[in-house]
């Protein structure tokens, strides 16, 4: 009985260090413009600087969509965004959201 007062201890500490910790956000982010995303970045609002390029070495075409997760830890849910284009058709856009209520994003002209 005292091995099992223990188990049923740890496993509750388990779980709530589990509870605790930030859940990833994930969300689709769809390219409605004529152009290629090439670019996008997401900060917690209040963060001077813009963390790293989230496409790495992909870019999001014209119509297309991926599914996006940031990953850092941080538990916030509102981010700034933003999205630097190919070419000269459209200037850098930012945008501020949401992204633990945000399911999906469509980026516009």
């Amino acid at each position: 009985m005292k091995y099992l007062k223990y188990a049923v201890l740890s496993a509750s500490l388990v779980i709530s260090a589990g509870a605790a910790q930030a859940e990833d956000l994930v969300f689709t982010l769809k390219n409605g413009t004529n152009s290629v995303l090439n670019n996008f970045h997401a900060s917690p609002v209040g963060v001077n600087n813009w963390e790293e390029d989230i496409f790495g070495r992909q870019a999001l075409g014209p119509g297309e969509s991926m599914e996006i997760t940031i990953a850092d830890g941080r538990s916030v849910c509102d981010y700034d965004m933003k999205f630097e284009f190919q070419g000269d058709e459209l200037d850098t856009t930012t945008d501020t959201q949401d992204l633990c209520e945000l399911g999906e994003y469509t980026i516009t002209e």
